[in-house]
């Protein structure tokens, strides 16, 4: 993310655009709500004749796919023009047919955030994991996916730090 897409990068820009997104619109996902601080998320995955299996529930390709730029959208947004954010690997377990709409709700925690910052203070790596509870309607777990993302300051703000702690 460079310098000018710090200023327009903006919770209510970022949902506009992912909602009218072809992958997240075509796939039923939606994004209910950013909070201003991009430390939370809700999402929705509607229901839908294109989006349904054999079994004639949720396809199990949008249930990942509901999850799935989510938390370095987020990163992104909290940690700013500093540091690259990417998703390194995910996993899913389907725990039960989705027979509805579901609904997933993310979370950065002020702990996770002073790890991941304690963690590429001095330029290093991080790999943060988040888990994400995929529920149906009623509030019933239909799925549970891992995340786990690469952060790092970019090299240009790895010197600088280094030289801020030399000093």
């Amino acid at each position: 993310m460079g310098k000018w897409m710090d200023k327009i990068y903006k919770p209510k820009l970022v949902k506009f655009a992912l909602n009218i997104w072809p992958p997240f619109w075509g796939a039923g996902i939606q994004i209910i709500a950013i909070s201003e601080d991009f430390r939370q998320v809700q999402m929705k995955l509607k229901l839908r004749w294109w989006n349904k299996n054999a079994n004639r529930t949720q396809y199990g390709g949008s249930i990942f796919s509901l999850t799935d730029p989510v938390y370095s959208l987020m990163l992104m947004g909290i940690l700013g023009e500093q540091y690259y954010v990417w998703d390194k690997e995910a996993s899913i377990n389907f725990i039960k047919p989705g027979q509805s709409d579901l609904f997933a709700e993310f979370l950065v925690s002020q702990e996770q955030l002073e790890d991941i910052l304690r963690q590429t203070a001095n330029g290093d790596k991080c790999f943060p994991e988040f888990i994400t509870h995929v529920k149906d309607k009623h509030g019933n777990i239909v799925s549970e996916v891992q995340r786990k993302l690469y952060v790092r300051k970019k090299p240009k703000y790895r010197e600088e730090s280094e030289e801020q702690l030399a000093s």
